[in-house]
């Protein structure tokens, strides 16, 4: 029987109490004290630029007409996807394997060498996700304050650096390694959002979803790397008298330090202000003259760009909240993506259990990675070029819902090979319907900024469900987990049946309104 660490509790409450205040204090002190970017809103091109009728032309309050050709606009949009989207991808790379690689830790022996058990490990796992959850909200209040490129290099620098003394925890027992890890959350909250706004205020909403499945990119490949670079760093072991995890957490967060650097070196401000921080005034990634092309092309897109107010209202925020559509859409992410959150952290450990090796098995679960990489792009192109999205939606959650059936039914299997091959396409199902889930819900939101709370709160569910999948695989129930693995069908199986509710609520609007002569849904 497993020991009872009565102190436990007491270091739990210690460790929460004082991120959580260093977080609320570090957000104050950005609110308050830090001068508002005047040039976020657009700066001061955004209160002079009025929109003309003209497809390709815009006429400033002086009476002055720019006019742009198609082959121009083609141009300046190849330039703004080698500038920015390259930069955005990197550092959602980083965050996966900043917030992954200890999955591949605990293949060398990282809960006996810090000191923790099972239990505590899984507890770790639930305040990453509990971190970001609860400064997912206020993260994008800074951003709106201090513009993109300061504040998303700032958290790339700031996890970065918790990442790095991540491997000076060993030995140190519980509560270094549930600080590190809420900070972790802390430091990542709101950066997949302050991403996807960032990228709206260059590109057109015919863009978006592209640039979406792009961005993600760093996110899927991330995965589908980790496990082969965690193979490679953790044969270090005894370099220096370090263990291989510690070099793991060493040189990832170090590359995660560069990341953050490189950002801030080099990412424009904003359209009307396209240069990175640490340039000259004299130095300008696009002309004046393009510039200006670039913030019309998107305010005649969108006009509600063109205020300068960045603040969502309260009526959005009730009508968001009030919204039961979202339900169904939030619950099929909470649900769903529990499994994704478990095997995130347990697939090389229960690859082991199969009966291959320990550094193996880091490398052979990169194979599931792969496919849902090239699954997530296949989902969201049959997605947009069909307008299936809920359909697509439904068909990736049955996917995982079949696999997963399949990891139950042969729990007591002598086949390795087959419970690997079942593991490895549960992986590959386990997330390449949630970015098209995320597409669909923003498609159905009635405003600008119901669409952006909605998203935060389409984020924040993704997460909530890191809470509760981090709990599914306990030491009590190893190395079969019969239970945990029940629970993984039963949650799947309850995802399955809301996705269905999903399609099927939109449906019966759309057969009732179509009667009122009303828009209808999409699904």
């Amino acid at each position: 029987m497993q020991e009872v660490d009565h102190h436990f509790p007491r270091r739990l409450f210690k460790c929460s109490a004082f991120s959580f205040a260093l977080s609320v204090s570090l957000f104050c002190l950005i609110l308050f004290v830090i001068p508002v970017d005047t040039k976020m809103a657009d700066e001061k091109q955004l209160e002079k630029v009025t929109v003309s009728s003209a497809s390709q032309s815009f006429t400033d309050d002086d009476g002055q007409e720019i006019t742009w050709t198609e082959e121009e606009e083609k141009a300046l949009l190849r330039r703004v996807d080698f500038l920015i989207m390259p930069l955005l991808i990197l550092g959602f790379f980083a965050l996966q394997i900043d917030r992954g690689n200890i999955g591949n830790a605990m293949t060398d022996f990282f809960m006996q060498e810090v000191g923790i058990t099972q239990f505590q490990f899984n507890i770790g796992q639930q305040l990453l996700s509990t971190g970001i959850v609860l400064l997912e909200i206020p993260s994008n209040i800074i951003l709106y304050r201090v513009g993109p490129t300061l504040w998303i290099g700032s958290q790339i620098l700031a996890w970065g650096a918790v990442a790095t003394f991540q491997a000076f925890i060993k030995g140190k027992g519980l509560g270094p390694y549930l600080t590190t890890r809420l900070l972790l959350g802390l430091c990542e909250a709101g950066f997949i959002p302050a991403g996807l706004y960032t990228m709206t205020r260059w590109y057109k909403r015919s863009e978006i979803s592209r640039r979406f499945s792009y961005y993600f990119l760093g996110n899927l490949f991330a995965g589908a790397c980790s496990g082969l670079i965690a193979y490679g760093i953790l044969h270090m072991r005894g370099i220096a008298g370090l263990s291989g995890w510690q070099w793991l957490f060493l040189l990832e967060g170090l590359f995660t330090i560069v990341v953050g650097l490189i950002f801030i070196a080099f990412f424009p401000q904003s359209p009307a202000n396209p240069r990175s921080l640490i340039a000259g005034k004299s130095f300008r990634y696009f002309t004046e003259r393009e510039s200006a092309i670039l913030q019309a092309r998107v305010f005649k897109d969108d006009p509600s760009k063109l205020q300068p107010r960045q603040n969502v209202s309260w009526g959005e925020v009730k009508d968001t909240f009030t919204n039961w559509r979202i339900l169904p859409h939030f619950l099929t992410t909470i649900l769903g993506m529990a499994s994704a959150h478990a095997l995130g952290a347990y697939a090389p450990t229960l690859v082991i259990g199969f009966g291959y090796g320990r550094l193996q098995s880091n490398a052979m679960m990169t194979i599931g990675a792969w496919i849902l990489l090239v699954l997530n792009l296949l989902w969201g192109w049959l997605a947009d070029k069909y307008s299936k999205r809920g359909l697509m939606v439904f068909l990736g959650v049955l996917g995982l819902w079949v696999f997963q059936l399949g990891n139950r039914l042969l729990i007591t299997s002598p086949n390795r090979d087959l419970r690997f091959g079942f593991l490895t396409m549960a992986t590959a199902f386990m997330a390449n319907w949630h970015a098209v889930n995320g597409a669909w819900l923003s498609l159905n939101a009635r405003s600008a900024g119901e669409r952006s709370i909605t998203m935060a709160i389409f984020v924040m569910g993704a997460n909530i469900a890191g809470i509760a999948g981090s709990q599914i695989f306990q030491a009590h129930d190893a190395p079969v987990y019969r239970t945990g693995w029940t629970i993984i069908v039963a949650l799947c199986s309850a995802s399955l049946f809301m996705s269905i509710v999903a399609n099927a609520q939109y449906w019966l609007l759309n057969k009732f309104q179509k009667r009122e002569g009303e828009d209808r849904y999409k699904y």
